[in-house]
């Protein structure tokens, strides 16, 4: 699907890395916000039996999710599938064969960044959504991160860092237009 994304223009001022790096940022708060469900003891009497299980199996799974991302990340930064695998404590084949179908599927998505319905009227993104809508996703990660103190007084402690793209290469226009 060739035709234009809503977003297309906001997502070209980012690097892929960056864009990589965001998603992870995603990714972590949600594991944060999971993992804080199971400090608080007030409310276990209205759990139901077992239930705290089923939260920390669904912790379990987004923090899977977050490692798919810190891979992605880590291999749109550079890293080799060696470097990856020495901190998963496992052999780089082994890391490439685990997780080359994530990197597959990110790189597809830049591809075709959204599919439609079965309809054909709506638009499904392919990308996760911090990558698909940057800008909506550095506003929310950055509210998110200086509510939480991640950085002393930061009100941009994750759109800060990330890599953009490098526009020094592109022609300046001429000031008559051409």
């Amino acid at each position: 699907m060739s035709e234009p994304t809503p977003y297309d223009h906001d997502r070209s001022a980012y690097a892929r890395e960056g864009l990589a790096r965001l998603v992870l940022a995603d990714h972590a708060t949600e594991v944060a916000d999971s993992a804080a469900g199971l400090v608080g003891t007030r409310n276990d009497v209205d759990t139901g039996l077992a239930g705290r299980v089923s939260q920390a199996r669904q912790l379990i799974e987004l923090a899977e999710r977050t490692l798919n991302s810190a891979v992605i990340y880590e291999v749109e930064r550079g890293s080799s599938w060696a470097q990856v695998a020495a901190y998963l404590d496992i052999s780089a084949e082994e890391a490439r064969e685990r997780y080359t179908p994530a990197v597959q599927a990110w790189n597809t998505a830049f591809d075709e960044p959204y599919r439609l319905d079965e309809t054909g009227r709506k638009r499904i993104p392919q990308l996760p959504t911090a990558a698909y809508d940057p800008n909506w996703a550095c506003t929310q990660l950055d509210r998110w991160a200086f509510l939480r103190h991640v950085g002393i007084d930061d009100r941009q402690a994750v759109s800060a860092g990330l890599v953009m793209t490098d526009t020094a290469d592109e022609p300046i226009p001429a000031e008559d237009g051409s």
